[in-house]
């Protein structure tokens, strides 16, 4: 009897596809689907300080994002402080100028000695962030600390540790730059999704 092969990346497309019949309706998709549709990295910020209600409901995303073990291995740096956010700015030569003209800022660390994952972790807090911004209309982007260069001679970690006095050993993974976006960016398009990089039961080249 010959074995019956199904198309399971086919299936999946079909499926998604018929779920998400959306440009700008969104009419069957769950809340969640549109929060990952709609978020893009915001550069570009309108000359305005968040409420302390909506950094409370950021800082808060990342308190309750997962970590590993429940070590909570992270800590966040909340800078609002127009000084500093220029001289953060200048953590790397490319990729972080913009932190300048936002509202806020977390740094985000982890500590190794509490967790060999404290990357994963850490990582995980800065999306939840990112992801509860977006709930509430926030821009966000990500700036990449770790293993970026401030200079040739200095990290941009070691750079902004050194200016936020943070101690050893936590480590700077990123920092997170929020702002009332100066405009909206076109959601991200389904029809384009890579499902060509998803491998079902065994990875296919």
């Amino acid at each position: 009897m010959q074995k019956k092969t199904v198309n399971y990346r086919a299936s999946i497309d079909i499926n998604y596809k018929n779920k998400c019949k959306t440009k700008s309706n969104n009419k069957t998709m769950s809340n969640f689907q549109n929060l990952l549709i709609q978020r893009r990295s915001i550069r570009k910020y309108k000359d305005e300080l968040l409420q302390a209600e909506e950094t409370e409901m950021i800082l808060k995303a990342a308190l309750l994002s997962p970590t590993s073990k429940n070590a909570h291995s992270w800590q966040f740096v909340v800078v609002e402080d127009k000084e500093m956010l220029e001289k953060l700015s200048r953590c790397k030569e490319h990729g972080s100028k913009f932190i300048a003209d936002c509202a806020l800022a977390v740094v985000v660390l982890g500590n190794p000695l509490v967790s060999d994952v404290w990357v994963e972790d850490a990582s995980i807090a800065s999306i939840a962030m990112q992801l509860q911004a977006e709930d509430i209309g926030i821009g966000s982007c990500w700036v990449q600390i770790r293993e970026r260069q401030y200079n040739e001679q200095v990290s941009a970690a070691d750079y902004v540790s050194d200016m936020l006095e943070i101690p050893m050993p936590y480590e700077v993974l990123s920092i997170i730059a929020f702002g009332k976006k100066e405009k909206e960016r076109r959601p991200n398009d389904v029809e384009a999704l890579l499902w060509e990089n998803v491998h079902i039961g065994e990875f296919k080249s």
